[in-house]
């Protein structure tokens, strides 16, 4: 190991590194892991630039994550200009905001003007405003301005998803003119599918695909062989939405037009991947009532993120309890109630959590709407009733067996009946409430579909059993 002054040379890299960084159960290898701890350990440059450096943008996000906290600060600093920015909007938030806030604001502008112009943003946009200026001022004037336009549509929108580098040319080129200039021209987007036509004012006419261009005669005028676009989208829409419409109609990228139809950038397949897997990963987690909770996130935000919903539990909770409460006496002389009370509120908990599930899913893909609500709710009713009366049988004859008491039995079948029927009830018609009302189902719906179950539950049961042995 020589000393240089700023750096240690070492070892070239191990020959029997394996090139697939990754195990078979698809997280990141731990030897290749430790090999790149001790590289960071050792300054060893070298090693980091040849194995680490040359890695897929994805990969190297990964193993971004996947290594400590303070040895991504030093990976980043070690790589300097080797290291790939793109790799930043592979990982969560916290660790993006993590290395960002490392860098300078000379670096990053470096460092973005190689990034298409969606990543760049995809960066920026997380950036304080005024890092966020300081780095546009140092970029060039044309870039700065793409950039500044795409950062003023609103935040999820498919104008902060698009990319602003596209080829777009005018109707009356002919197609050896437009294959002359993409051979000629060298600020094009690093791999596109589509060319778009527009008039002087950049509004959009038409695409033509690739292919269409390929098989056309040079002598032929792009207007004879475009075709109008049907799909674009609009820069002000939810990308939630702009990713229906790519899978609506088999898309592999779209036009993205502003309020006057002038084309702005385009929307290509690989973003909206990455939309449809955030967007599932939001309605899961919302669903759990942990809102945009990310696994590299402290102790304290954590905790922050999760308190607004609990509180809320707990005052359903109380709710439930108070329930309780109004039978104190019909529990005292018969404890057999109090053992089997969990099971009528949790069954129907869970079932009305299977139906919320369903609704909540439908309704975020479009397939359940004021057309088809009905019919789904008259299902959803039928299956209450069935797995009702299914598990209270059940449960009915194992509590008359246990506790020797036929009227027990029946007075838990027909509980879990009523509760059951309800959770179906309360699954399909608070989602579609909250919906309706403009508030989001799958933060919403949980809190009150669980209040439901356990109010109807512990009410149905308790008050059944109260009507039959006091009257007995």
């Amino acid at each position: 190991m020589t000393d240089t002054g700023d750096e240690f040379l070492v070892r070239p890299p191990q020959d029997d590194i394996p090139d697939d960084i990754y195990s078979e159960d698809g997280s990141v290898r731990s030897d290749f892991l430790a090999l790149v701890g001790a590289a960071i350990a050792d300054r060893d440059t070298l090693f980091l630039r040849q194995r680490v450096a040359r890695l897929h943008e994805s990969e190297l996000g990964d193993l971004i994550e996947a290594i400590q906290p303070e040895q991504r600060l030093a990976l980043v600093r070690l790589l300097g200009d080797d290291f790939d920015l793109t790799a930043l909007t592979e990982v969560d938030e916290a660790i993006r905001l993590q290395i960002v806030d490392q860098m300078s604001n000379e670096q990053i502008a470096a460092a973005i003007g190689d990034l298409d112009s969606d990543d760049a943003v995809y960066i920026l946009e997380d950036l304080d405003h005024e890092d966020r200026e300081e780095i546009l001022a140092k970029l060039p004037f044309t870039e700065r301005v793409r950039l500044r336009r795409a950062l003023d549509y609103p935040e999820s929108s498919a104008g902060r998803r698009m990319q602003t580098e596209f080829v777009a040319v005018p109707p009356f080129w002919t197609v050896g003119q437009t294959i002359d200039y993409m051979r000629d021209e060298d600020d094009l987007p690093e791999s596109f599918t589509q060319i778009f036509v527009i008039d002087p004012t950049f509004k959009l006419l038409g695409t033509v695909d690739l292919d269409r261009i390929l098989r056309t005669k040079r002598q032929m005028k792009i207007e004879t062989i475009m075709r109008e676009t049907s799909h674009a989208v609009p820069a002000e829409m939810d990308q939630e939405e702009a990713a229906q419409v790519f899978e609506q109609y088999d898309l592999l990228s779209a036009a993205v037009v502003d309020e006057n139809d002038r084309l702005v950038g385009v929307l290509t397949i690989d973003d909206v991947v990455d939309v449809i897997q955030e967007e599932a990963e939001e309605d899961l987690l919302r669903l759990g009532g942990v809102g945009d909770e990310e696994l590299s996130d402290s102790v304290v935000e954590t905790s922050r993120s999760r308190v607004p919903w609990l509180a809320v539990n707990l005052v359903t909770a109380f709710i439930s309890a108070s329930v309780i409460s109004l039978f104190e006496g019909t529990i005292e002389q018969v404890v057999a109630l109090a053992i089997l009370m969990p099971i009528v509120a949790g069954m129907g908990g869970n079932a009305g959590s299977q139906t919320m599930t369903v609704t909540v899913r439908a309704l975020a893909t479009r397939n359940l709407d004021i057309h088809n609500a009905w019919r789904v709710a008259r299902r959803e009713a039928g299956v209450g009733l069935i797995n009702g009366a299914l598990f209270g049988t059940l449960v009915g004859v194992v509590a008359a067996i246990w506790f020797r008491d036929v009227s027990i039995g029946g007075i838990i079948t027909t509980a879990m009946l009523i509760n059951m029927f309800a959770a179906a009830m309360a699954g399909i018609t608070i989602p579609l409430l909250l919906h309706r009302s403009g508030t989001d189902p799958a933060v919403s719906s949980a809190v009150f579909v669980t209040a439901i179950t356990d109010t109807t539950g512990f009410l149905s049961f308790l008050g059944l059993a109260t009507w039959w042995f006091m009257s007995a």
